[in-house]
């Protein structure tokens, strides 16, 4: 039975109350997905409303994360709250770019500028429901 060659570590620390950093390191696939997801449905229990998603140590995504990461945004979206991308590597970066996931959930070079986007977004005025 081969043993997983890059496993999975996610580490959630609280810049504020309502905002998680999520620190992932290693292949975020289809084996490792459960463990990412269980952990921002934690914090989505605990009350957090925004996400910063550290994704400066992926080397590999498939479709799997990028799932978790789009159901992630729309679930804080409907709070309100923001899902933000962090320093993704360039393989990851890509992926988010061809399938459109980087126009859709915002990436910052940091975690501060993913902080000033959460602040822009609690200052600015909630849009009229359509």
């Amino acid at each position: 039975m081969p043993i997983a060659q890059d496993p999975l570590s996610v580490e959630v620390t609280l810049p504020r109350e309502d905002v998680a950093l999520v620190t992932v390191e290693g292949y975020l696939d289809v084996d490792t997905a459960t463990e990412f997801q269980h952990h921002l449905a934690n914090q989505l229990h605990h009350g957090r409303r925004h996400f910063l998603l550290d994704l400066s140590e992926v080397p590999f995504m498939d479709s799997s994360g990028m799932n978790i990461i789009l159901r992630v945004y729309q679930e804080a979206r409907e709070l309100p709250g923001s899902v933000h991308i962090i320093s993704p590597t360039p393989a990851v970066r890509r992926i988010l770019d061809l399938t459109g996931v980087s126009i859709t959930v915002p990436v910052s070079d940091s975690v501060d500028e993913a902080l000033e986007r959460v602040d822009r977004l609690q200052a600015a005025p909630a849009e009229p429901e359509a």
